[in-house]
């Protein structure tokens, strides 16, 4: 029998001498609760946001992306295509070429980033299932057609029924053009709108690789970048790494996450600052676990001469308290994350709690998503929290109370 726990564990639960140390010792559990209920609903909203994203960008951005490191565009024939394409987990490989552009469309004009893909890019991407008008068609016959962002069509005022063409403009490499010749125009026909993200929405016009090349009179070897889609049971790291391991050093290869580095860090940051917010209100809270135990090592006062009598140590005097607060600590956790997990369930099921605002949002309520990791490290930091918070006062009250009483 471990007698420190034991002693510990009754007297947390049986009733005091003064009331008030009972009052405070639920205080103490409901404050710590309450700082664990909080970090479990934070957390697990950012982890729904970040979710949220991510999903989002795997509509538009592919699993891996390779660049050269130099320059906007480089020669596929540089690159041992082949041996990319044999790397096992490498499922779907597609030439892009991206360049600003100056869209015209009945009168209105728009600033935004012409995309040239090849014809399998519906395997790559999930853009096909955000069509919101019209169909996802790079090609009619021989005739390349243009899908546009829902953010492009509201300031060009595009409307697929009307059967204009969508004029692109790109600035001739160069210098000394007159202004009629200073710009290369292409006309396309528009023949689906896609929804997925505001800020993709209002810049991004998809249209067949090759319509782009001669936009830009490149040849046909010609990229800006090289994207892959790995299949589900491959390792994306390992894939990454092998890829580097054969390009070699001109080129870079990014994932999901170095591809829109800023965003993933701006929302890691925020949600590390949030939980360091939570943290320091739950160490504030801790204070109560102070009071309760040195209230109640003083009303214990007996006990301990008691124990003492009968041959117990300094130590295992001390244990017996910070046992106390330990259970206080496991005590108020285990509360607060049930708590929590019940109020993620409940916006989960019921979206308690709605955005608020104009405006059309991708989603209705906080998106919520509860992440073990996130469970055991809320565990972990509390329990540290709780033990340097019963440790102060177990060694410093205890202490003097053994030796005023070795004195008298």
């Amino acid at each position: 029998m471990n007698v420190p726990l034991y002693i510990a564990r009754r007297y947390l639960f049986a009733k005091k001498s003064h009331n008030i140390i009972n009052i405070i010792s639920v205080i103490s559990v409901i404050g710590v609760a309450t700082g664990v209920m909080a970090l479990v609903v934070v957390l697990s909203v950012f982890n729904g946001f970040d979710s949220l994203i991510a999903n989002l960008y795997s509509h538009i951005d592919a699993d891996l992306r390779i660049e050269a490191k130099q320059g906007k565009t480089f020669r596929t024939d540089s690159l041992p295509i082949e041996r990319v394409k044999q790397i096992p987990g490498v499922a779907v490989f597609s030439e892009v070429v991206e360049e600003n552009a100056l869209f015209r469309y009945r009168g209105k004009q728009h600033i935004g980033i012409v995309k040239g893909v090849s014809r399998n890019y519906t395997e790559l991407t999930g853009l096909k299932s955000k069509i919101v008008d019209g169909d996802f068609k790079l090609w009619q016959g021989s005739q390349p057609m243009a899908i546009m962002g829902e953010g492009v069509a509201y300031y060009l005022n595009a409307n697929l029924a009307h059967f204009d063409p969508l004029f692109v403009y790109i600035p001739r490499r160069g210098k000394n053009y007159s202004p009629d010749a200073a710009f290369i125009k292409k006309a396309i026909m528009p023949s689906g709108i896609f929804a997925i993200e505001q800020d993709f929405d209002t810049r991004y016009v998809i249209t067949p690789v090759e319509f782009a090349r001669g936009l830009l009179l490149y040849d046909s070897l010609t990229v800006s970048a090289i994207e892959i889609k790995l299949h589900t049971s491959a390792n994306a790291a390992r894939v990454k790494t092998d890829v580097e391991n054969i390009i070699g050093n001109q080129y870079r290869v990014l994932d999901r996450y170095q591809q829109n580095e800023s965003l993933y860090r701006t929302m890691k940051s925020e949600k590390f600052a949030i939980a360091l917010i939570l943290i320091l209100i739950l160490i504030i809270a801790s204070f109560n676990i102070v009071g309760s135990l040195s209230m109640l090592i003083i009303d214990k006062r007996a006990d301990v001469e008691t124990l003492k009598s009968l041959g117990a140590s300094n130590s295992l005097i001390q244990k017996i308290f910070l046992f106390e607060g330990m259970l206080i600590s496991i005590g108020g956790s285990i509360i607060g994350i049930i708590f929590g997990l019940i109020t993620c369930w409940l916006q989960i099921t019921f979206k308690l709690i709605r955005l608020e605002g104009r405006g059309n949002f991708i989603v209705d309520a906080y998106p919520v998503e509860v992440q073990a990791s996130d469970m055991i490290l809320i565990f972990l930091v509390v329990i540290a929290i709780g033990y340097l918070a019963a440790r102060f006062p177990v060694r410093v009250i205890t202490r003097r109370l053994i030796q005023n009483d070795s004195r008298n």
